[in-house]
């Protein structure tokens, strides 16, 4: 099996060859039609970074969306909507500047990754962020809208290694 540093090479490579555009359009209409999200009314997501899937469109439904901010090794939960400023963060990713509420708030978190196997496993970008989180906030649903062409049979995880409710493959 392949290291961890090589398949985010990999997955790199394999994201760079896609139509992200069209990836995302899939994405967020499964997304709708998903029944962990219709129920939820407090959702993260994320902002999308070069070649990930861009699910800001989500933003037009009628729910309460958070994004992630990095507080050392940790995530903090910021309200956010269409309009809000956004500032570069030390990793170069988008963050609000809102203030931060309680992740017990949530109903759901849309994780981002750069692949993900048939068992519900993620392979990140290695900062171990969403896992840390998603221990502390062990009972929120997740789901991860990936392409199928990032999904694997089985990735190397660790028992720190948090599984995904859902995949959502597009």
């Amino acid at each position: 099996m392949d290291s961890k540093s090589d398949l985010r090479k990999k997955a790199k490579c394999i994201r760079k060859s896609l139509s992200i555009a069209e990836k995302s359009k899939i994405a967020i209409e499964k997304i709708r039609g998903n029944t962990l999200y219709i129920p939820a009314k407090n959702v993260l997501i994320y902002y999308p970074l070069r070649y990930e899937l861009n699910l800001l469109a989500l933003l037009d439904d009628e729910k309460n969306f958070y994004l992630p901010r990095v507080c050392g090794e940790n995530l903090q939960i910021c309200p956010f909507k269409k309009g809000d400023k956004l500032v570069a963060s030390s990793f170069n990713i988008c963050e609000p500047c809102s203030n931060f509420i309680n992740p017990r708030n949530l109903d759901l978190v849309v994780v981002p990754a750069l692949m993900a196997d048939k068992s519900g496993f993620r392979l990140g970008y290695g900062g171990g962020f969403y896992d840390r989180f998603l221990v502390e906030n062990n009972t929120v649903k997740t789901i991860l809208p990936i392409a199928k062409e990032l999904i694997v049979e089985e990735l190397p995880h660790e028992e720190f290694d948090i599984k995904i409710d859902e995949i959502i493959p597009v």
